[in-house]
């Protein structure tokens, strides 16, 4: 074989190779993504990012860190967003026609937990005190069925104090209140700078009547006009989720090393933990038998009631599976 021959076949070659490569030389598709900063929201986000899941579906995630579900969904609605991932308040802003929900990330099993100074033996002890929390976001949800569980009514024989989880936290330090219901990794603050307080109940404990989950909407308008978008995400998605899956514990250490380094090691891995993932297969069922639809209408249910939400959207109608269907076949 002639050189020029040997080197045209092998420009050939090389150019076939680099046009099967995923769209890294591509421009790729801006999608600005809001995300709060806790292992149950972000650890498919940068997990993805790291394995170049979202770039090998063409993607470039501008991603903006919110401190709270409730101002992510405020950022989105007002046009600043194209989508967000999240805890409970997913089942929120949608009910209200607010945002279509396509993807789930996770169950947050015992992300939520309640936290009391050493005086307070139960739930019940809480009666007649202050608890400090996030209204409105998966710790509330928590500590509304912890409060009803103990037969205590949260409107009536609790004052629940509402506060960004920082100021939550830090009143619950210095003793301003007797107890407090956050999510992980908030807890890292209180075993390092308050020993004796003690963690009685987390939301493990109403699972599954009362199963929390986090996940992914997008603006009304974006959504109807970017599907091929919404599937790539999916995409990107699903591989994050099968090394989440598969490889638990290296997912834990990369997420830990590169996002969460303030957070000891092995206290990042419990918290990692109190997330229960499914694999894509399984979620795959929960899409198609209707439990995805059943958990999302259970926190709408709590959200209807307490924050008042007139003719709200059921959850059959805001969140949409068919994108989840038709990209992940296993």
């Amino acid at each position: 074989m002639s050189m020029q021959r040997r080197q045209l076949i092998q420009g050939a070659a090389a150019a076939a190779a680099i046009t099967a490569l995923p769209a890294f030389g591509q421009a790729r598709t801006k999608v600005k993504v809001g995300y709060l900063h806790t292992p149950a929201v972000d650890g498919h986000i940068w997990i993805g990012q790291q394995n170049n899941a979202y770039a090998k579906q063409g993607l470039d995630l501008e991603l903006v860190q919110f401190t709270t579900g409730l101002e992510l969904f405020q950022a989105m609605i007002g046009g600043s967003l194209d989508m967000l991932s999240t805890g409970a308040v997913v089942s929120n802003f949608p009910a209200r026609g607010q945002g279509r929900v396509f993807l789930m990330n996770n169950i947050e099993y015992a992300t939520a937990q309640l936290w009391v100074r050493d005086d307070i033996k139960s739930v019940a002890d809480l009666k007649g005190k202050q608890i400090s929390t996030t209204t409105g976001t998966t710790a509330h949800v928590f500590l509304d069925r912890a409060l009803r569980a103990a037969k205590l009514d949260p409107a009536k024989d609790v004052q629940i104090v509402n506060q960004r989880m920082t100021e939550a936290v830090t009143s619950f330090i210095s003793g301003a209140v007797p107890a407090v219901a956050l999510w992980v990794p908030f807890d890292t603050t209180i075993r390092q700078k308050m020993p004796t307080a003690r963690k009685i109940s987390d939301a493990s404990a109403f699972f599954p009547e009362a199963a929390i989950m986090g996940g992914w909407a997008a603006r009304n308008d974006y959504y109807e006009k970017n599907r091929p978008v919404v599937e790539k995400l999916i995409a990107g998605w699903a591989d994050a989720n099968a090394f989440i899956t598969g490889k638990p514990d290296e997912a834990a250490e990369m997420l830990q090393k590169s996002n969460y380094k303030e957070v000891p090691l092995a206290d990042f891995k419990e918290q990692f933990k109190a997330s229960k993932y499914y694999t894509n297969a399984e979620w795959r069922t929960r899409y198609q038998d209707g439990t995805v639809t059943k958990w999302l209408q259970q926190v709408t249910d709590f959200f209807v009631e307490n924050a008042k939400i007139q003719n709200a959207v059921s959850a059959d109608k805001y969140f949409d599976s068919a994108p989840f269907l038709a990209t992940v076949k296993a």
